[in-house]
Protein backbone atom coordinates (compact mmCIF):
# COMPACT_ATOMS: atom_id res chain seq x y z
CA UNK A 1 0.00 0.00 0.00
CA UNK A 2 1.33 3.43 -0.95
CA UNK A 3 2.13 6.04 1.61
CA UNK A 4 -0.35 8.95 1.77
CA UNK A 5 0.74 12.25 0.26
CA UNK A 6 2.50 14.57 2.67
CA UNK A 7 2.10 17.69 0.58
CA UNK A 8 -0.91 18.68 -1.49
CA UNK A 9 -0.11 20.99 -4.39
CA UNK A 10 -2.96 23.36 -5.24
CA UNK A 11 -1.81 26.12 -7.58
CA UNK A 12 -3.63 29.44 -7.82
CA UNK A 13 -4.61 30.88 -11.20
CA UNK A 14 -1.78 33.43 -10.96
CA UNK A 15 0.78 30.70 -10.30
CA UNK A 16 -0.47 28.59 -13.19
CA UNK A 17 -0.31 31.54 -15.57
CA UNK A 18 3.19 32.44 -14.31
CA UNK A 19 4.38 28.85 -14.85
CA UNK A 20 2.87 28.73 -18.35
CA UNK A 21 4.51 32.06 -19.19
CA UNK A 22 7.92 30.67 -18.14
CA UNK A 23 7.30 27.53 -20.22
CA UNK A 24 6.45 29.61 -23.32
CA UNK A 25 9.56 31.78 -22.94
CA UNK A 26 12.21 30.67 -25.46
CA UNK A 27 15.07 31.66 -23.15
CA UNK A 28 14.03 29.31 -20.34
CA UNK A 29 16.64 26.64 -19.62
CA UNK A 30 15.67 22.96 -19.64
CA UNK A 31 15.96 22.57 -15.89
CA UNK A 32 13.51 25.36 -15.11
CA UNK A 33 11.25 24.21 -17.94
CA UNK A 34 11.01 20.69 -16.49
CA UNK A 35 10.42 22.05 -12.99
CA UNK A 36 7.50 24.14 -14.22
CA UNK A 37 6.02 21.27 -16.22
CA UNK A 38 6.34 18.88 -13.27
CA UNK A 39 4.72 21.37 -10.92
CA UNK A 40 1.81 21.79 -13.32
CA UNK A 41 1.45 17.99 -13.48
CA UNK A 42 1.40 17.82 -9.67
CA UNK A 43 -1.40 20.36 -9.36
CA UNK A 44 -4.39 18.60 -7.81
CA UNK A 45 -6.90 20.88 -9.51
CA UNK A 46 -5.77 20.78 -13.15
CA UNK A 47 -3.00 18.16 -13.10
CA UNK A 48 -3.16 14.70 -14.63
CA UNK A 49 -3.21 12.82 -11.33
CA UNK A 50 -0.12 10.77 -12.13
CA UNK A 51 2.04 9.37 -9.34
CA UNK A 52 5.47 10.79 -8.58
CA UNK A 53 7.24 7.88 -10.25
CA UNK A 54 5.07 8.21 -13.36
CA UNK A 55 5.82 11.94 -13.57
CA UNK A 56 9.53 11.22 -13.05
CA UNK A 57 9.45 8.67 -15.86
CA UNK A 58 7.52 11.02 -18.16
CA UNK A 59 10.00 13.88 -17.75
CA UNK A 60 13.10 11.66 -17.52
CA UNK A 61 14.08 12.77 -14.05
CA UNK A 62 14.75 10.95 -10.81
CA UNK A 63 11.80 10.51 -8.41
CA UNK A 64 13.83 12.41 -5.82
CA UNK A 65 13.79 15.39 -8.21
CA UNK A 66 10.01 15.41 -8.13
CA UNK A 67 10.10 15.30 -4.32
CA UNK A 68 12.65 18.13 -4.22
CA UNK A 69 10.47 20.27 -6.50
CA UNK A 70 7.49 19.70 -4.21
CA UNK A 71 9.47 20.59 -1.09
CA UNK A 72 10.94 23.67 -2.76
CA UNK A 73 7.48 24.85 -3.78
CA UNK A 74 6.02 24.27 -0.32
CA UNK A 75 8.87 26.08 1.46
CA UNK A 76 9.57 28.96 -0.94
CA UNK A 77 6.66 29.15 -3.33
CA UNK A 78 6.94 29.51 -7.06
CA UNK A 79 9.98 31.83 -6.95
CA UNK A 80 12.51 29.00 -6.44
CA UNK A 81 10.93 26.92 -9.19
CA UNK A 82 11.25 29.53 -11.95
CA UNK A 83 14.77 30.63 -10.96
CA UNK A 84 17.89 28.64 -11.82
CA UNK A 85 20.64 28.98 -9.25
CA UNK A 86 24.05 28.01 -10.58
CA UNK A 87 26.49 26.76 -8.00
CA UNK A 88 29.65 28.85 -7.80
CA UNK A 89 31.59 25.57 -7.87
CA UNK A 90 30.07 24.31 -11.12
CA UNK A 91 32.21 23.88 -14.21
CA UNK A 92 30.26 26.56 -16.08
CA UNK A 93 30.86 29.13 -13.36
CA UNK A 94 34.56 28.27 -13.16
CA UNK A 95 35.11 28.54 -16.91
CA UNK A 96 37.96 30.95 -17.65
CA UNK A 97 37.94 31.11 -21.43
CA UNK A 98 34.86 32.34 -23.25
CA UNK A 99 34.44 32.16 -27.03
CA UNK A 100 36.32 35.38 -27.70
CA UNK A 101 39.26 34.29 -25.56
CA UNK A 102 39.31 30.86 -27.21
CA UNK A 103 39.35 32.44 -30.66
CA UNK A 104 42.21 34.73 -29.68
CA UNK A 105 44.22 31.80 -28.25
CA UNK A 106 43.73 29.80 -31.46
CA UNK A 107 44.72 32.81 -33.53
CA UNK A 108 47.96 33.12 -31.53
CA UNK A 109 48.66 29.37 -31.73
CA UNK A 110 48.10 29.25 -35.49
CA UNK A 111 50.35 32.25 -36.06
CA UNK A 112 54.12 32.13 -36.51
CA UNK A 113 56.16 30.82 -33.60
CA UNK A 114 58.16 33.38 -31.62
CA UNK A 115 61.66 34.18 -32.79
CA UNK A 116 64.19 31.64 -31.67
CA UNK A 117 61.60 28.85 -31.39
CA UNK A 118 60.53 26.32 -34.00
CA UNK A 119 57.00 25.94 -32.63
CA UNK A 120 54.62 27.11 -29.93
CA UNK A 121 54.67 25.47 -26.52
CA UNK A 122 52.06 25.82 -23.80
CA UNK A 123 54.46 27.97 -21.77
CA UNK A 124 55.10 30.29 -24.71
CA UNK A 125 51.36 30.55 -25.39
CA UNK A 126 50.76 31.31 -21.72
CA UNK A 127 53.32 34.15 -21.78
CA UNK A 128 51.89 35.60 -25.01
CA UNK A 129 48.31 35.31 -23.69
CA UNK A 130 49.32 37.08 -20.47
CA UNK A 131 50.51 40.02 -22.57
CA UNK A 132 47.64 40.17 -25.08
CA UNK A 133 44.58 39.11 -23.06
CA UNK A 134 43.01 41.16 -20.28
CA UNK A 135 42.11 38.06 -18.24
CA UNK A 136 44.90 35.71 -17.17
CA UNK A 137 44.63 32.21 -18.64
CA UNK A 138 46.46 29.22 -17.22
CA UNK A 139 48.38 26.62 -19.18
CA UNK A 140 45.71 24.04 -18.41
CA UNK A 141 43.01 26.29 -19.85
CA UNK A 142 45.08 26.83 -22.99
CA UNK A 143 45.62 23.09 -23.28
CA UNK A 144 41.88 22.45 -22.93
CA UNK A 145 41.03 25.06 -25.57
CA UNK A 146 43.51 23.60 -28.05
CA UNK A 147 42.31 20.06 -27.35
CA UNK A 148 38.68 21.13 -27.76
CA UNK A 149 39.52 22.59 -31.17
CA UNK A 150 41.51 19.45 -32.04
CA UNK A 151 44.75 21.41 -32.53
CA UNK A 152 48.17 19.79 -32.12
CA UNK A 153 51.04 22.04 -31.01
CA UNK A 154 53.76 19.65 -32.20
CA UNK A 155 52.94 20.04 -35.86
CA UNK A 156 50.20 22.69 -35.53
CA UNK A 157 47.85 20.74 -37.72
CA UNK A 158 44.14 20.57 -37.48
CA UNK A 159 42.77 17.11 -36.70
CA UNK A 160 41.40 14.96 -39.51
CA UNK A 161 37.78 15.23 -38.39
CA UNK A 162 38.01 19.01 -38.26
CA UNK A 163 39.64 19.12 -41.72
CA UNK A 164 36.74 17.14 -43.16
CA UNK A 165 34.22 19.52 -41.58
CA UNK A 166 36.09 22.52 -42.95
CA UNK A 167 36.25 21.02 -46.44
CA UNK A 168 32.52 20.22 -46.46
CA UNK A 169 31.50 23.74 -45.49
Amino acid sequence: MARPKTYHIILSDNEVSALRKVIRDKKTCKTVLKRCQILLELDEVSGTGLTHSQIAHTYAVCPATVTNIIQSYVKNGITNIVKYNISPNSSAALRKADGRTEAHLIQIACGPAPEGHSRWTLRLLEEKARIELETPVSRETIRRVLKKMNLDLTSMTIGASRQKRMQNS
